[in-house]
C-alpha cells in the first residue's frame, strides 16, 4: 500500500480543487492510502473529499508568509501520515510541499503540480510573483513535476523552472457525472422561464479579473442584436446581484433580463445540462480548463478563448477565438446560436467523443497512480 499526501492551498470549488477531488476519489484504495492536507480550511470540498474514504487535515493557516506555528503543525502531520509520496497542487501547495518535506526527513519524494499559464507574471499578485520566483529557483528540487497543460509546461521553462523531470498530465473528466440529460436540460429551462426558442449561453466561473466576464457581455451585447433569443447563464463566486461591478457591467450594455445570475453553484452538472453552448471568456492564467472539459462530456458545444490549453481541448467541436476580443467572441457565438437545434446537438456528442476518447478520468487517473509508485520510497 503506498501513502499519497497531497498538500493544496484550501478547498475551494477552482478547477484545480475539483481534479483534486476526482482523483482522489478514483484512486485505487487496494493500491493508495490517501490524504490530503488543505493549507488554509475546509472549504466546500473538504467534507466530500473525507466521503471518498480520503483524511482530510487542515492547518487554519492565514494567507501570506507561513508562520513557525503553522510549519510546526505541517511537519507534525506529515510525520503522522508517514507518506511516501507527497503531491504540492499549484504553487503555494508546491513550496508547501518541498519544504513540509523537508521538515518531516526521510527523503520523501515531492511531485509539484502546475495548473496554470504564465503569459505575464505581471498580472499575478504580489505574494504569487514571489511564490513563482522563488518556486523557479526550487524546482530542481522535486522528484516530478506534473504541467496539466503543454503551453503552461513551456512557458514555466521560459520563465526559468527546470523541467528535466517534468511531464505534462492533462485534467481528466468524469463522462458519468457530467453527460447529456435531455430531461434535466428541460427542467433547467422551465425554471429559468425560458422561450422554446431560447439558446442558452453558459459562463461558469469564479468572478476574477482572469475570468473576463466583461469580455462575454461586451460580446453578448453584440450578440443580442442579430440573435435576440439568446439568452447567458452566469454561475460562479460572486457571480450574483449582491455584485455592483457585475451589475453595472450588465446594465450599461442594455443586457437587463438577457443575463441569469445563479452565483455559486454546487450542482453544476445539473446547470450545464441545461446549456446549449458553454462559453470560456478568459484573458490568461488558464492551463487545462475543467469547465470546458465538462461541458463538453455533458454534450455541450464550447466557444472558448485561445488560453492556456482550451483550444487544444476543443479541437474541431467548437470555436477558438483571441483573448480580450469581444468582436471575434460575439462572432463565435452568433456562429453557434445560428445552428438549428440538432445541429448543436451534434457537434455536443462529437465534443463528448472527443473528451471521454483522449481526456478520460479514468485513464488520468492511472497515470498519476503509475508516477506515485514509480517514486514510492517505503518507509
Amino acid at each position: 500500500m503506498t501513502r499519497v499526501c497531497h498538500i493544496i492551498s484550501g478547498l475551494g470549488t477552482g478547477g484545480a480543487e475539483m481534479m483534486l477531488y476526482n482523483l482522489v476519489g478514483r484512486m485505487d484504495r487496494s493500491r493508495f492510502d490517501v490524504s490530503v492536507i488543505s493549507l488554509l480550511d475546509r472549504g466546500d470540498l473538504g467534507g466530500r473529499i473525507e466521503r471518498t474514504g480520503t483524511q482530510v487535515r487542515v492547518l487554519g493557516m492565514q494567507r501570506g508568509l507561513p508562520t513557525p506555528t503553522a510549519l510546526w503543525r505541517l511537519r507534525k502531520q506529515l510525520k503522522a501520515l508517514r507518506p511516501e509520496v507527497i503531491q504540492g497542487w499549484m504553487y503555494h501547495g508546491n513550496l508547501a510541499a518541498t519544504l513540509g518535506a523537508a521538515l518531516a526527513g526521510g527523503d520523501i519524494p515531492v511531485v509539484w503540480g502546475i495548473h496554470h499559464s504564465l503569459y505575464d507574471l505581471g498580472q499575478e499578485r504580489f505574494l504569487t510573483r514571489q511564490v513563482v520566483r522563488l518556486g523557479a529557483r526550487l524546482s530542481r528540487s522535486p522528484a516530478a513535476t506534473v504541467y496539466v497543460s503543454r503551453l503552461g509546461a513551456g512557458q514555466h521553462a521560459a520563465f526559468g523552472f527546470d523541467n528535466t523531470r517534468a511531464r505534462v498530465i492533462p485534467n481528466g473528466f468524469d463522462g458519468e457525472r457530467f453527460q447529456p440529460d435531455p430531461d434535466t436540460r428541460e427542467a433547467v429551462r422551465a425554471e429559468l422561464g425560458l422561450a422554446a426558442d431560447a439558446v442558452l449561453v453558459g459562463l461558469f466561473a469564479r468572478y476574477h479579473p482572469m475570468k473576463d466576464h466583461g469580455n462575454l457581455l461586451r460580446a453578448a451585447a453584440r450578440l443580442i442584436g442579430s440573435q435576440p433569443q439568446a439568452r447567458f447563464l452566469l454561475a460562479g463566486t460572486g457571480v450574483d446581484a449582491a455584485n455592483p461591478e457585475l451589475r453595472g457591467q450588465i446594465d450599461r450594455l442594455g443586457l437587463q433580463g438577457k443575463v441569469i445570475l445563479l452565483g455559486e453553484r454546487r450542482d453544476i452538472p445539473r446547470w450545464m445540462a441545461g446549456l446549449d453552448i458553454l462559453c470560456m471568456s478568459s484573458s490568461h492564467g488558464e492551463a487545462f480548463p475543467m469547465v470546458v472539459g465538462e461541458a463538453m462530456a455533458s454534450g455541450v458545444p464550447c466557444v472558448v478563448t485561445d488560453v492556456g490549453d482550451a483550444g487544444g481541448l476543443v479541437g474541431d467541436t467548437g470555436r477558438v477565438v483571441p483573448p480580450r476580443d469581444a468582436e471575434a467572441l460575439a462572432a463565435a457565438l452568433a456562429a453557434l446560436v445560428a445552428l438549428k437545434p440538432q445541429q448543436r446537438l451534434a457537434l455536443g456528442l462529437a465534443a463528448r467523443r472527443r473528451v471521454l476518447e483522449h481526456f478520460s478520468l479514468d485513464g488520468v487517473v492511472g497515470e498519476y497512480q503509475a508516477l506515485y509508485q514509480a517514486l514510492a520510497r517505503p518507509r
